[in-house]
Order: structure tokens, then sequence, then C-alpha cells
């Protein structure tokens, strides 16, 4: 296949995830401009309430990610039973981990009054947080039938059912927030209120439209209860498990990041909230094209093809640096403009402006990382790249970003210096392994066949 093929292979896939994911995002910053319309506060309270909730709900998304790797593999093999049995196992899993979720936020939301927030901000952000951490359920009912639609090469499932809900996200935040067609103004309660509706509708449109399509018919008796293997379930929690505290420790290190902004003020943790959700959306379209190679390498992995698996993957890899150069250049452009789309209090868009900056610079890192752990998710090896990830924030980034920040005097500069130190890092060490790792399959391909040939 050429490069020119490989791409236009990798777009097909890449494109509707790369807008599914730009949705979910959208319908957060479409509750932080919306929400930042009532003060910088509110906007603070809002990404306070979603360093809880972010982190978890994250987590059981990465455990939902076990399933797409194990369907694409079972797809290259043309394996239909082993689909449906994974489906009906991936199900068990994510509303058992849901549940779960909800019930370590419920019990942990307190937290927040001890980390030395302001107390105005916590005051607001608790209750939202008690409204959108029910979300959590019908997001990995929805990630569920995602995760098993996209390991059958279906992207754009998830691409139309997210969007729509957006759009409604968008409609109920008008009402509930600011208070129409007879409804009370809810402020920042009335975008909890939104969120967790448009997330109903996704989780049981979604699965809805699996149980009767034709397209999916052979799959159906996944939603039966009932003859569960202890082995699988070992098998997808071993993937799924890692790959949630893959997302812990990076978000987690983002979100801990705007804990120390807290201790600078409250407006540079709506400067934080502002540079982060930009961020968000650049990495999110790019997870679009990690998740095309997670299935274009779990589909070659299932037809023990190692030449075309490493191909694909690197083809992928390009696109990935091509695709965040230009986000780079938006961001650094437009560093003073697009800030003053969410606030328009002078102190938190000049704390803004040098973040978005500094955003625009790791941009290529972020691209680089995000891609090669979807090609080593593809290969099932996750639990090195969470360890890699772990130590690139957590013993690198932060303490840095602390030091910077707090010692040097450089305040939220500092902050984010040391988050482009350990992305980075992680972004150099996931893809090393990455080719060394499909190079060793490719070794041990080569000497199969030289096997074969003396026989």
């Amino acid at each position: 296949m050429t490069v020119r093929s490989e791409i236009r292979t990798n777009l097909h896939l890449a494109v509707p995830v790369m807008l599914s994911q730009l949705g979910h995002v959208m319908m957060g910053v479409a509750d932080n401009v919306m929400v930042g319309k009532l003060g910088a506060t509110s906007l603070a309270a809002a990404g306070l309430a979603n360093v809880a909730f972010n982190v978890l709900l994250l987590f059981g998304i990465g455990v939902s990610y076990a399933i797409t790797p194990l369907v694409a593999q079972a797809a290259g093999e043309k394996d239909a039973a082993s689909v449906s049995n994974i489906l009906k196992h991936g199900l068990a899993i994510n509303v058992l981990t849901g549940c779960s979720l909800v019930v370590v936020v419920f019990f942990g939301k307190q937290a927040l009054y001890f980390i030395g927030q302001p107390a105005d901000v916590v005051a607001l952000a608790i209750p939202y947080l008690n409204i959108v951490t029910v979300s959590i359920i019908p997001v990995l009912i929805f990630q569920t039938f995602r995760q098993l639609s996209e390991g059958l090469s279906n992207t754009r499932l998830a691409m139309v059912v997210v969007l729509s809900a957006n759009v409604l996200n968008i409609a109920l935040n008008y009402v509930f927030i600011y208070g129409h067609l007879g409804f009370p103004a809810l402020g920042l309660n009335g975008a909890g209120y939104a969120t967790l509706a448009s997330r109903l509708v996704m989780g049981m449109g979604i699965a809805w439209y699996v149980y009767q399509s034709p397209v999916f018919r052979s799959y159906r008796i996944g939603f039966q209860l009932g003859n569960y293997s202890r082995k699988l379930f070992s098998k997808m929690l071993h993937i799924g498990v890692p790959a949630g505290l893959q997302f812990i420790f990076e978000v987690a290190a983002f979100d801990f990041s705007l804990v120390m902004m807290g201790w600078i003020g409250t407006q540079a943790l709506a400067a934080h909230q502002i540079a982060i959700n930009l961020a968000t959306i650049s990495y999110m379209t790019t997870s679009g094209l990690a998740a095309a190679a997670t299935i274009r390498v779990g589909q070659e992995l299932g037809k023990n093809d190692i030449v075309r698996l490493r191909h694909t993957a690197f083809v992928i890899i390009r696109m990935a640096l091509v695709w965040m150069s230009g986000w780079a250049v938006v961001f650094i452009v437009g560093r003073s403009l697009l800030p003053s789309f969410y606030v328009q209090d002078a102190e938190v868009l000049s704390i803004a402006a040098p973040l978005v900056v500094i955003a625009g610079l790791f941009q290529l890192s972020d691209g680089l990382q995000v891609v090669s752990v979807g090609a080593l998710r593809g290969l099932q090896d996750v639990k090195i790249p969470s360890l890699l990830i772990f130590i690139s924030y957590w013993i690198i980034a932060l303490p840095l970003g602390y030091w910077m920040a707090f010692v040097l005097g450089w305040g939220a500069i500092g902050i984010w210096s040391g988050l482009l130190i350990g992305l980075t890092l992680v972004a150099l060490a996931v893809t090393y392994r990455f080719h060394a790792l499909s190079r060793a399959l490719l070794r041990s391909a080569h000497r199969a066949d030289k096997i074969n040939e003396n026989r």
C-alpha cells in the first residue's frame, strides 16, 4: 500500500473519531464559555470540580479502551463469536466501573476543601460536581459501544451520536444556566444538568442503535447476561486498567497543576482552565489518529502482517506531527484572541496568553505521544507506557513546575514549563518503545518464515 492510500485509509478512520472527540471537548468548551459569562469565580469552580470528575471519568474511559484492540484483532482473524464475547464482558466491566467511580466521587468530594483553594470557588464547585458525577455511568455505556464499533472500523457511529448530544447540550445550557422557557436560572448547576441529560441521551442512543442495527446483528448476543469468562475478564482488565492509569497519570498531572494554580489565585486558576481547554481541543482531534493507530495496528497484528503494521503506524505518526504543527501556529498566533472568547477579565487574559503560547510549543510532543501510545495499545502493550507516563509527569514535570513557579518565582509560566518538559520526555520514550517492540515482532516473523522455508 502506498503512503497516499495509507493516508486516505487512516483519515477515513480518524476523521470521524476526531469529530466525535472534538464533540466531547466542545461540550466542555460550551460549558466553559457559557459559564464564563457568569464570571471568573464560576469558571474557576467548573475547572476545580473537573479536577475530581475528569480524573476518574478518564480512568473509566481508559478501562473501556481494552475493547478496541481486542475487537480489532478478532476482526482481523474474522472471529465474530469473539467480538460478541468481548462486547458482553466489556459492557459488564464498564457498568460496574462507572458505578464504582460515582461512589468514589460522592465520598471523596469533601477533599476539595483541604487543597488550599479559594472558599467561594469550592462552595460553587461541589454542587456542580454532585450533578455531573452521575453522568459517568452513561458515558461508560456509550464507550462500550463506541469502542466496539471503532474496533470494527466503524468510526462514524460515535461521531453522529456525540455531535447530536453536543447540540442538545448547548441548547440545554441556554435554558438551564440563564433561565429560559420558564425554567429558573441555575447558573453553574444548570451546566451540570445539561451535561448529565446530554450524556444520558448519548448512552441510551448508541446502545439502542447497535442493538437494532442490521450491521451489528451478528453481535447481538453480546447484550445477554451470564456465561462470563474469568479468563476474558482478566485479559480485558490487564489491558484496560493500565490504560486507565495512563489517563490518570497524565490528566491528573494537568489537574494537579490546576491545584497549584489555585495557590497563586483565582485569576491564575481561570487562566489555566482556558489554556487547558484550548490544548484539550487539539489533543482530542489528534486522538482520532491515535484511535486509527490502535485499530490498524490491532488488525495487522491479527493478520500477522508486521511489515504493514509498522508502515501504517509510522505513517500515522507523521500525519500527527503535520496536524499538530498547524495547531501550534494557531495557538501562538491567537494567544491573545482565543482566551478572550472565554472571559473579559483583563488580569485573567494577561495570565492566559503566555500559557497558550506554551500550549502551542508542546503540540508536536502531544501529537507524537498520543499516537505512539495508541499504536502500543494496538499491540496490547499498556503497562510500560503507563510507567513511562508516570515518571515523566509525576517524577519530573510536576516537581520542576513547582520549583520554577514558586522557588524561581515564574508563577503560572513555571508550572506550564514543567508540563512542557514532561510531555516532551514521554513522547520520545513511548515512540522509541513502539519502534523497539514492533521491530522485535518483525524479527520474530522473519525467523518464523525462514523456519517454514527450511521445512
